[in-house]
């Protein structure tokens, strides 16, 4: 979290406090054909893309939005060249280690959602050093899904819940929405009031399927490298005008 904010150090006046979204969501779409048109290599615009996250985080966190939860590597990126995905798995545990100390310092709680048996062992380490020493921080919660993926994590689910029941230690009837909810990745977590994604991509992409089921959708032709605090307050003033009726009238 060292990269200063941009600009809109504090919560702008046309955006009403209580109006604000918990918990933001956002897909990082667009950091290859950022560094494209930069005419630079794909791995320049991952790095970007961190970049803009830190400061993303630093404005929710500003602004009092309580919770953020980044796609940043899903269970189809595997797909991509050996190369992207090994500088990928080396940039996150680069930046967990260096980021941690001001984790701490600003009191953020991290935590990771996906299967993450299947990371390298030393990104695994990285990973529960740092859910570990944030545990007890509350300033915003920051959920970072990787090798994610909504359909395995609703078949995980299904799945654990069916060794329950055949066990004996769940009946069928008590299977319920909370109950499911406590056996996905995200359990503990709200749903994401407002999902944002960049790029002009209009499609889920296997996140959160079963969490966004109420939340409200943003999309902006931005890439994600040049999604600043200002791209920010126009997604939160959007925001700020839907009528959620939750399928009420």
């Amino acid at each position: 979290m060292t990269v200063q904010p941009t600009e809109l150090l504090y919560l702008p006046p046309d955006l009403k406090r209580e109006l604000l979204p918990k918990h933001v969501a956002v897909i990082m779409d667009g950091n290859g054909r950022w560094a494209k048109r930069q005419g630079l290599p794909r791995i320049m615009g991952h790095k970007r893309g961190v970049d803009a996250l830190k400061d993303l985080l630093r404005c929710c966190k500003d602004w009092g939005i309580e919770a953020l939860t980044a796609y940043a590597f899903s269970t189809e990126n595997w797909k991509r060249p050996q190369e992207e995905v090994d500088f990928l798995m080396t940039l996150f545990q680069v930046v967990l280690r260096q980021e941690l100390r001001e984790m701490v310092e600003e009191n953020v709680q991290i935590q990771f959602v996906g299967n993450l048996q299947a990371l390298p062992k030393s990104l695994q380490e990285e990973i529960t050093r740092s859910m570990e020493a944030t545990k007890n921080n509350r300033s915003i919660k920051f959920s970072v899904a990787t090798n994610y993926g909504g359909r395995q994590e609703i078949l995980q689910a299904c799945r654990a819940i069916a060794e329950k029941v055949e066990q004996g230690i769940l009946k069928p009837d008590e299977i319920d929405e909370a109950v499911f909810e406590s056996h996905l990745y995200t359990a503990g977590i709200d749903d994401p009031d407002l999902l944002i994604r960049t790029s002009g991509e209009m499609r889920l992409s296997n996140f959160l399927l079963w969490q966004m089921a109420y939340g409200e959708i943003y999309i902006t032709d931005t890439l994600w490298p040049d999604f600043d605090r200002a791209e920010f307050h126009r997604a939160l003033c959007a925001y700020q005008q839907r009528d959620r009726r939750f399928g009420k009238v």
